[in-house]
């Protein structure tokens, strides 16, 4: 087996989580967000999951969300955690330092594994997941949130735009992002059962994109791509950029907008009660009699 391609710098981002600490709050609406639909989640589920981990916690918001709704008595014991120490400081409860691409979890050990907008930085995603359906007890629940896509594609145009007009030349600025279908695919090769995903698209508008910039560096979420420039974007390139993105994107009130793809996954540790698919082969109604039409001919098979 060859080993994935390292893709981001995992010092550089444990560097920037802890740099983002002290002002995450004011920029964690998209994590409210995306903890807060976790909890919608899992208030639908008639079922309890006495030990739960939030992976990638931050500044917890999953835990408050959980907090505020009645799906909190499912769980008896939660355990935050996070890459950066200075993310889980000052608050009470469970916490541990931990790496999502080396989870400290034994095999089975696990009801309710949920994470919210932190995978996504992981060079192996695959390898990661992989971690936490061995730790989930079979029929055992993940719930997870990653930036989609079409995240971030306006500020993705501009700065590659600007940096060819202004360099000759552009490097990549911005991560590259999974979308709904890749991230359901990726579920079933870490071996989840039953795995779906679907897409909560957000568009969040600013007075000028710099205001984007900033929020970015206060989510901890500016790029630690290991195939970055190490030559800083220089002060041109970037009000190029910006004033690309007011020209390109600015609506009829001059505020611009910055999307979010935020792609939820949900999958379960395998179990012999779970629903299967049929074998091919077994059904017993032809597809036209259970609809009630004429089935046609798409003529003679090849030979």
């Amino acid at each position: 087996m060859t080993a994935s391609p390292l893709l981001f710098d995992r010092a550089l981002h444990k560097a920037r989580l802890d740099r983002a600490a002290p002002d995450y709050l004011s920029a964690d609406f998209l994590k409210r967000r995306a903890a807060e639909d976790v909890v919608m989640r899992l208030e639908t589920i008639l079922r309890r999951f006495p030990v739960a981990v939030d992976l990638g916690s931050r500044n917890g918001a999953f835990s408050r969300a959980l907090a505020a709704s009645d799906a909190a008595q499912k769980i008896d014991v939660l355990l935050e955690t996070d890459l950066s120490g200075r993310m889980l400081a000052g608050r009470d409860g469970l916490r541990a330092v931990a790496d999502e691409e080396r989870l400290p979890f034994g095999d089975a050990s696990l009801d309710l594994a949920v994470s919210t907008l932190a995978l996504h930085w992981t060079n192996d995603l695959v390898g990661a997941l992989i971690q936490i359906r061995r730790a989930l007890r079979p029929d055992g629940l993940f719930i997870g949130a990653l930036f989609g896509g079409a995240t971030l594609t306006e500020l993705r145009q501009v700065l590659l735009q600007a940096e060819d007009e202004i360099s000759g030349g552009a490097a990549p600025r911005v991560s590259p992002f999974a979308d709904a279908i890749d991230a359901a695919g990726l579920l079933q090769r870490a071996g989840f059962a039953l795995p779906v995903a679907d897409v909560d698209r957000v568009k969040v508008r600013y007075g000028h994109p710099i205001e984007l910039l900033r929020d970015l560096r206060k989510m901890g979420e500016t790029s630690v791509l290991l195939d970055r420039s190490r030559k800083p974007l220089s002060r041109r390139v970037l009000l190029r950029a910006l004033d690309l993105y007011v020209e390109r994107f600015a609506e009829a009130d001059g505020r611009v907008p910055a999307t979010f793809e935020i792609v939820a996954v949900t999958g379960w540790g395998p179990h012999e009660s779970q629903q299967k698919p049929l074998r091919p082969g077994s059904a017993k109604m032809r597809l036209a009699d259970a609809l009630g039409v004429v089935e046609q001919s798409a003529g003679e098979k090849p030979v």
